[in-house]
């Protein structure tokens, strides 16, 4: 066992990691009392406010722009533009992202800023700005981008083994096209910042990111000044889910310049509507695929082209699309493979980091072709599924061997036990036998998640811990709190390395000023990059203490123990001093009471170039089990129960990691079956406008979209070597677990069909869309006409009575798959 990840031995004592205790701020959270960026802006003298002038095309040339008549409104003070700008007119990290553009890329696009004295001067002057346009041809799906080839950054390839081989081999090859949504992160908070300039010339941003050094080091470029000038501070996010990583950038640098412009702060908030309008959401996919199967189902071979809508800039859609191609293999062994990527540019909001970033969207490809083609394979799909898992001393297609794959095998028998799978499925077999209008389902999906930044040099993190003369300690980190209960797990885990109990333990608002140089709080390595740094910076001052307290207890430095406060050494029972006393008699020794601590994870490498190598830390696992019962006159479903086993290794606390497998689920069920994102496809005047720019036309869960029994189970004995104290990431993973929602969906689908029966099901699986797919099954259009045979076997003729497909809305999002057999 690593020294990382080795538990202290407290014989007696209370170990703080492990504890199931609440959130650190959850009292603050349901009381009102926690304060967020914009609470800040009551306590800030003199602020003024800003309002975008949005463009009202999708793709434009700005032929006029006259901000003078703004002026002329009462308490407007200043129009921002690109002439304002004294460094780098761009806010992206790939240099494709103007702060004030000269060409309208999306619709909502923000061509300038204005300041005033109130919210609602600024917005009147918004108003009254004169912005004149030349519409441009735009390009508002994906589908448009393939056909006009409009693509923008790398174009990566996934490869292993022999596919023309491996297709020639199988006993069964399915082609099909598949196009689903994206979503919108809806986080409570939307985007803030607060920017203030003080008498030295120094700017302080209080922003609502989860990246403050890369805001930071934006803001800089922007204005042109060194790192150094700039300080951000996150107190914490009203939630962010990958929404808040590159995005807020744009927004502390426009709060900044105006502040400096100005002489006096400025805050920036976007309203619910300008939030949807003007941020990224997850990509939306397209994905064409051929799949081989041998007679007993094993995947033989698998091809994929993966085009990723990346909207009007990069962003961070190269790495997403990489996460996307080396998670197209889930938990499943596949020999031969090729997977292309790309990245379509449309004219759309700038697409981002949502949680998961990319794995979920190439995840949700193999869930999809697996339960398509296990009817046609007649099999189960969970049995489909079980048959292809990971074995041991099996690697990924790039390159990585897959560690502990037994937990795969573990997870999934879990989830059969308790969930009492094999009896309910009987169950459900005689109710949907009594009931030809209402249909039940049962399915099974797994979760294998890699832990890590794909970029190497991103997995590193830093810590700042103080130590006060009375024993109170002070922790500063580098990750941000988002809801998610980092701060919970890092005050356990300081608490745990000193020896002291939790409420000793204070934790400070991550700032650059005392934090340098961080990654984002994202991919899920919050807590293993943050821990590491905070156990190392107290494993530093206990160090030192430890020789403090063996000279006051006569023993040796390695004897020493610090347990609940109290230090005491190995073979001396019931002689000890406090932990206040020890570090008093440091400080008149002159022994240093703070550290900054550091880590960084080992074992990585990886390759872009060939997409080759380790990325990963480790592997994160999971299983669920959904039962659904859907009416066969609307579509309208209800999920009846969840059972979920996951593993988090050994957890920093239980707790939270439950909170985050329970809210990451029911936000991939959003995303799968309710979140419909639409845009204006028509040729109209509103064409690329976003549709969906509200709670009352964007669907969200809720409780009624709660599963009615919902149980979470962390897997037992899942210690992780060379991590934290033996836990595991715990943010991300759970999300993927809804697959078995959609999957279930499907299933009940295909119950109103005879036997055998296979179903398109578009994505997000609407009402709508579910009862499309069960008027198919009745109709008996399954697509179980397609002969099964060798590879080039022709398809019998099509059957005159085309199958019943999904019409597309006036906005053209449709995302209905379809399959042939070769």
């Amino acid at each position: 066992m690593s020294h990382l990840s080795q538990r202290p031995d407290v014989p007696g004592g209370v170990l703080e990691i492990g504890r199931a205790i609440p959130h650190e701020s959850a009292a603050l959270h349901v009381t009102g009392q926690a304060l967020y960026t914009d609470d800040l802006v009551v306590r800030t003298k003199d602020c003024l406010h800003a309002w975008p002038v949005q463009a009202t095309q999708a793709k434009a040339r700005i032929t006029r722009l006259d901000v003078d008549p703004a002026y002329a409104v009462p308490g407007v003070v200043r129009v921002l533009t690109a002439a304002d700008v004294p460094g780098v007119n761009d806010a992206g990290v790939k240099h494709d992202e103007p702060l004030f553009p000269d060409e309208v890329r999306f619709y909502g696009h923000a061509v300038c800023w204005v300041l005033g004295e109130t919210q609602e001067a600024a917005r009147l002057g918004a108003a009254a700005v004169v912005l004149e346009l030349e519409p441009l041809p735009a390009l508002v799906n994906v589908k448009e981008a393939i056909a006009a080839d409009e693509f923008q950054g790398a174009q990566p390839t996934v490869s292993r083994g022999d596919l023309d081989a491996g297709i020639d081999a199988s006993a069964h090859v399915f082609s099909g096209e598949f196009e689903f949504a994206g979503q919108e992160h809806f986080y409570l908070e939307t985007h803030c910042a607060l920017a203030q300039v003080d008498e030295g010339g120094q700017i302080f941003i209080q922003s609502s990111s989860q990246h403050p050094s890369e805001t930071q080091e934006i803001v800089a470029h922007v204005l042109g000044l060194p790192s150094s000038e700039i300080t951000v501070q996150c107190l914490r996010m009203g939630g962010a889910f990958g929404g808040k990583e590159m995005q807020p950038h744009g927004f502390a640098a426009i709060a900044a310049l105006g502040s400096i412009l100005t002489g006096r702060p400025v805050r920036l908030r976007l309203n619910r509507t300008q939030d949807l309008t003007m941020s990224g959401k997850r990509h939306g996919f397209h994905a064409e695929w051929r799949a081989g199967f041998a007679d007993d189902g094993t995947i033989q071979a698998l091809e994929a082209s993966l085009t990723a809508d990346g909207g009007w800039s990069l962003d961070l859609s190269e790495p997403v699309l990489a996460r996307a191609l080396c998670h197209i293999d889930n938990a499943y062994w596949i020999p031969n493979i090729v997977v292309n990527g790309r990245v379509a540019r449309t004219n759309k909001t700038s697409q981002t980091a949502f949680r998961g970033f990319g794995g979920p969207q190439g995840m949700l490809v193999i869930e999809d072709i697996l339960g398509r083609c296990a009817p046609l394979l007649g099999l189960d799909s969970s049995e489909l599924r079980r048959r292809n898992f990971y074995g041991a001393d099996q690697t990924t297609p790039y390159g990585q061997p897959v560690r502990h794959a037994e937990r795969i095998n573990a997870v999934w028998e879990q989830v059969h036990e308790t969930g009492e799978l094999a009896r309910r499925r009987e169950e459900i077999a005689r109710f949907n036998a009594e009931h030809p209008h209402t249909k039940r389902a049962l399915a099974v999906t797994p979760v294998k998640f890699g832990i890590s930044f794909n970029l190497t040099a991103f997995n590193q993190a830093g810590a700042l811990v103080h130590v006060y003369k009375d024993g109170s300690v002070l922790i500063n980190h580098g990750g941000t709190e988002m809801g998610q209960g980092l701060h919970t797990k890092m005050l356990q885990v300081a608490a745990t390395t000193l020896g002291v109990p939790l409420g000793t333990v204070r934790l400070a608002p991550t700032r650059t000023d005392k934090v340098p140089n961080t990654s984002a709080t994202a991919a899920s390595s919050g807590a293993d990059l943050n821990g590491g740094a905070v156990k190392n910076a107290c494993e530093q001052i206990q160090t030192r203490l430890a020789q403090v307290a063996a000279a006051a207890l006569g023993v040796s430095a390695a004897d020493v123990r610090f347990v609940d406060g109290e230090v005491t050494a190995i073979g001396r029972t019931g002689v000890g001093i406090s932990w206040a006393e020890v570090v008093r008699t440091a400080y008149f020794q002159r022994v240093q009471l703070s550290a900054a601590g550091y880590y960084r994870t080992e074992g990585l490498h990886w390759d872009s170039s060939i997409m080759h190598g380790s990325p990963f830390k480790y592997f994160a696992y999971g299983a669920a089990a959904t039962e659904v019962e859907v009416d066969g006159f609307t579509g309208a479903y209800a999920t009846r129960r969840v059972d979920i086993v996951h593993d988090v290794g050994d957890s920093l606390s239980p707790l939270i990691d439950i909170g985050q497998i329970e809210g990451g689920f029911v936000q991939g069920a959003g995303w799968l079956t309710l979140e419909d994102l639409r845009w204006d496809e028509s040729d109209g005047p509103h064409r690329g406008r976003l549709a969906t720019q509200a709670a009352s036309t964007y669907k969200l869960p809720s409780f009624s979209e709660m599963p009615q029994d919902f149980r979470v189970a962390l897997l037992d004995r899942a210690h992780e070597d060379g991590a934290v104290y033996g836990s595991k990431a715990v943010g991300e993973p759970p999300l993927m677990l809804a697959f078995s929602v959609r999957e279930a969906l499907r299933e009940a689908a295909a119950a109103f069909g005879p036997a055998g029966t296979s179903v398109d099901l578009a994505s997000p699986a609407t009402p709508e869309a579910v009862w499309w797919a069960l008027d198919e099954a009745r109709r008996g259009h399954d697509e179980g006409h397609l002969v099964q045979g060798k590879p080039g076997h022709q398809p019998e003729p099509t059957d005159p009575d085309a199958p019943v497909r999904m019409p597309e809305s006036e906005f053209g999002q449709t995302a209905v798959p379809h399959l042939t057999q070769a």
